[in-house]
């Protein structure tokens, strides 16, 4: 047993280096610059304790990120699994080209952010841009869509949201598909609707499917970079930065590289710790099948 046991960890060994070198050490060598004045490009630095930690509040763009990035996360959380599960119940549905139209809704997901916003930065641009072109076909006047702050927040939500969709739809349709048809045919027998068997019955017996849809989304949105760099880049002004893109900001273009690494710690702590409500809050609400 000893010996099948030292086999079974020296198959480990390399899942084991990779992580200590791509996820461990960055991470170790983040908090250690948190600490520091460094700025991202000098040989040295001086070790300054908690300064940036305590100033980060004072530092606009990061407060302003925070907040975007709480309205990205949870906002995009909340559509995409609406939706989401919208689309799973209708695929699962019998009905010809069903297929098709599954790859239709999940095909934007397999493209990368940044491609998917300088797609949509085609479509929403003030000079060119197809959606005015359209609106002057009717004699419209153009609008500046990225003009104003909160209408360019709420158009990275909705692309956001309608990219990734089709996420949250295949989660739901495993989900769908592993309920017994036995359930929901014994409860059409005791005469309930569709729209009671849909909450007495499909709904609770999709938590784990809902737990994972919402913390890869969570995760996502929280995380959310590229998107925002090709359809804003920030502006206007700072209006739409997230977390991410503000310590991209506070490193490369501030040369704060200290107060970057500091909000990336504030930013892990703060995915893990939603995350980690999320999955009690959706652990407890479980049931056995």
């Amino acid at each position: 047993m000893a010996a099948k046991n030292k086999q079974m960890y020296l198959f480990l060994l390399p899942a084991m280096i990779l992580f200590t070198i791509f996820v461990f050490m960055p991470f170790y060598e983040g908090i250690r610059i948190s600490f520091t004045n460094w700025d991202g490009y000098s040989q040295s630095f001086d070790f300054i304790g908690f300064f940036n930690y305590a100033t980060l509040l004072e530092n606009e763009l990061f407060v302003i990120g925070m907040k975007n990035t709480l309205i990205y996360g949870f906002a995009c959380t909340i559509i995409q699994n609406v939706l989401g599960l919208l689309y799973a119940l209708f695929v699962n549905k019998k009905f010809a080209g069903r297929n098709l139209v599954r790859l239709i809704i999940y095909m934007p997901a397999i493209i990368a952010g940044i491609i998917m916003g300088y797609m949509m930065y085609g479509i929403f641009q003030y000079n060119g841009g197809a959606l005015n072109d359209i609106m002057q076909l009717f004699n419209a006047e153009k609008i500046d869509w990225f003009g104003s702050g909160n209408r360019a927040v709420l158009i990275i939500v909705i692309v956001n949201s309608l990219q990734f969709v089709g996420v949250a739809m295949m989660i739901y349709l495993a989900g769908l598909q592993n309920i017994p048809s036995s359930l929901v045919e014994a409860a059409q027998l005791d005469g309930a609707t569709s729209r009671q068997i849909l909450k007495n019955v499909t709904l609770p017996l999709l938590i784990p499917a809902i737990t994972s849809s919402f913390l890869i989304n969570i995760i996502g949105g929280l995380q959310l970079f590229g998107l925002i760099v090709a359809l804003t880049n920030g502006g206007p002004g700072i209006s739409t930065h997230s977390m991410a893109t503000a310590i991209n900001n506070m490193h490369f273009w501030s040369q704060n590289a200290g107060q970057a690494a500091a909000a990336g710690m504030v930013l892990f702590v703060m995915i893990f710790v939603i995350s980690l409500m999320m999955n009690i809050f959706f652990n407890k609400k479980d049931v056995d099948m």
